[in-house]
């Protein structure tokens, strides 16, 4: 049996990302939060899209257990949902830097391999990298939401760090280290990487 072809043609619209960059009068791109449970990823997010709400730019934060319970709440946590999770997180930042807006995306994304598709999506130009760095021992401490004891006594499987690896970035563009670092100082370290890239008017 042949099959049928989906035919699928995407329209060129009038209006492009560099219009609404221009109208916005700053650039677009995802800065990609990666890290352990509990490490504080949404917390710096939240920080960080403070400062720069502060200054006048368009930000929208896509948080991990927020995506989950909408868009992909028809997933598990299989290897192959979690891949289709960030895959599908990907496509979406890339929606929201075409719009003109800087997106904050704070998920696990535990896989080089994942976090190198997101950077292939959304383009090399359009990714930041941030590794937020936080030993084991210290989030399981926090455990802010209960989840690691769940893993611990087995009422929770693939989650990582405890039956599941975090494989640590090699090349982030910039590391912050939540377990000695202060909030303050863990934003300004994002802060001064993107000013330049965000060549605000």
């Amino acid at each position: 049996m042949i099959e049928e072809t989906l035919n699928i043609i995407p329209h060129k619209h009038t209006i492009q990302k560099l219009d609404r960059n221009k109208l916005n009068n700053h650039k677009s791109f995802v800065i990609w939060l990666t890290g352990l449970s509990g490490s504080g990823k949404s917390t710096i997010a939240s920080s960080v899209e403070r400062k720069l709400h502060q200054l006048g730019v368009r930000t929208y934060i896509l948080d991990g257990d927020n995506v989950r319970n909408g868009l992909n709440k028809d997933l598990d946590f299989t290897s192959k949902s979690r891949e289709e999770n960030i895959r599908r997180i990907a496509e979406l930042s890339n929606l929201f830097i075409d719009s003109g807006t800087v997106v904050i995306s704070a998920f696990i994304s535990p896989f080089e391999k994942d976090r190198a598709g997101v950077k292939s999506t959304v383009g090399t130009n359009n990714f930041v990298e941030v590794h937020v760095d936080c030993p084991l021992e210290i989030c399981e401490q926090r455990d802010v939401k209960g989840l690691y004891k769940m893993a611990r006594n087995g009422e929770i499987s693939n989650f990582t760090g405890i039956s599941s690896p975090f494989e640590v970035p090699t090349k982030p563009d910039v590391i912050v280290n939540t377990h000695f670092q202060t909030l303050n100082d863990c934003t300004a370290d994002v802060m001064k990487l993107i000013n330049q890239k965000l060549e605000l008017k």
